[in-house]
């Protein structure tokens, strides 16, 4: 009998950009949230784009001709003390949206430069 699969978890999600934009992904992604920027194997980096880390997952901003924001598709990022997340955005000019509408969790959302559809989400404390 053969064993049956089993779900690990994600590896990473990816996010589209314009072409030419990966230095504005390193200003949001790398400097403004604080993601470490992973290296792209050597035959991806001609493809452009960035890769970075985001707890035990990655994030892929991979760059389109024709590029179109996620609008309703999104990552949802889980974060600790996500209070002081929402206040260095805010202070950065970046607009958020808080959203109560499940009642364990504190969460908002924003987007990247590029327009895509971005959440942050922490669990409440009881």
């Amino acid at each position: 009998m053969t064993k049956k699969h089993e779900w690990i978890g994600l590896d990473h999600v990816q996010l589209a950009a314009p072409v030419g934009s990966e230095d504005i992904a390193r200003k949001f992604f790398g400097e403004l949230l604080g993601m470490r920027e992973v290296p792209k194997p050597e035959k991806l980096r001609v493809r452009g784009g960035a890769w970075f880390q985001c707890g035990a997952q990655l994030i892929h901003i991979g760059v389109e001709e024709g590029f179109i924001p996620a609008k309703k598709a999104h990552p949802a990022f889980i974060v600790q003390n996500i209070g002081s997340l929402m206040e260095h955005l805010q202070e950065n000019g970046v607009s958020i949206r808080i959203d109560e509408e499940i009642p364990h969790l504190i969460r908002f959302f924003t987007e990247d430069p590029f327009g895509n559809r971005l959440e942050f989400m922490e669990a409440k404390q009881e």
